[in-house]
């Protein structure tokens, strides 16, 4: 991976690990987040996700290495007063509406104004409940509740943990869209979240993380098609495969069903076609596997829980 400039990062980290007592929760980690991107946190349940999210929001002390939010130099203390966040599950008074949460929250945290709440509360499509009582929101519109409290104030940075949880198919939709939207220009969007799908439609670059460590970063597109596959199937797929296994290029051919799968550029199918050819093996399939960045996180954390 290529290492991107400072001044052109939301989030670095360095070596950034932390243990509980006999267990390493996150190993060694170093990130880099785009500045202007939307930035999804991926692992399975237990990788160090939302741990990682804790330490760079400082409720989480590291046992070792270090980060920096926004710019390079910025005090910790100083860039927090620049960040959002929802981690978890968002924290409200029950008794009161969510009008009256978010004008306490803007009042004693000094993030913006009063005159923001009503266009935060529309912007995550809260109008006309907001003034019930918090006790009376579903679980996914005190989700909504959480992400308008994490945009109080403008902030250039915003953790997002889970932020569709609990929302129905419509509502999700409209959450990916904000926040999309979110991470339009300057501002950094940093999402953690088990819907692979998801991810896919919002973020721009992810990294993945498996008992801790890190096993892959980098702009989504790059990491899908770097493990790009062709089908094909052949009147002698025993001859097809010892030949397409001797091409240089191709990185590994296995069997499914009736035909061969070739772990390979699409660019250099037709390579594949004319070394058939030649061997005058006539080809009855050719088409290439959809790769999707659920694939491939399966790939990358089967790989590493083996090794």
């Amino acid at each position: 991976m290529k290492t991107l400039p400072d001044d052109s990062l939301a989030v670095r980290t360095k070596g950034l690990t932390k243990r509980y007592g006999r267990v390493l929760a996150v190993d060694e980690l170093s990130l880099e987040v785009p500045r202007g991107s939307v930035f999804g946190l991926l692992g399975p349940n237990g990788s160090g996700k939302t741990t990682t999210m804790s330490m760079l929001l400082g409720l989480v002390r590291p046992t070792a290495g270090d980060f920096q939010l926004l710019e390079r130099g910025l005090p910790h203390q100083t860039a927090l007063k620049r960040v959002g966040a929802i981690i978890e599950a968002p924290s409200f008074y029950h008794h009161l509406s969510g009008r009256d949460n978010l004008a306490y929250f803007q009042g004693i945290l000094g993030r913006g104004a009063s005159s923001d709440i009503d266009g935060l509360l529309e912007q995550v499509g809260l109008t006309d409940r907001a003034g019930d009582r918090y006790r009376a929101y579903s679980l996914g519109m005190k989700q909504r509740l959480g992400i308008a409290g994490s945009l109080l104030g403008g902030p250039d940075l915003i953790f997002l943990d889970e932020p569709t949880n609990g929302m129905d198919p419509a509502g999700m939709a409209e959450i990916r869209e904000l926040v999309r939207s979110l991470g339009d220009g300057d501002r950094t969007v940093l999402l953690s979240s088990h819907l692979l799908h998801e991810v896919e439609q919002v973020c721009d670059h992810v990294a993945i993380m498996s008992k801790g460590k890190l096993v892959a970063q980098g702009p989504v597109a790059d990491l899908v098609h770097s493990r790009e596959r062709i089908r094909l199937a052949t009147t002698d797929n025993a001859a097809a495969r010892r030949i397409v296994a001797g091409l240089t290029w191709v990185e590994e051919v296995t069997c499914d069903g009736a035909a061969l799968v070739v772990a390979g550029p699409l660019a250099r199918a037709r390579e594949l076609s004319a070394a058939l050819s030649a061997a005058s093996i006539d080809l009855t399939e050719l088409s290439p596997v959809r790769n999707s960045l659920e694939r491939y996180f399966l790939e990358v954390t089967s790989e590493s829980e083996a090794g």
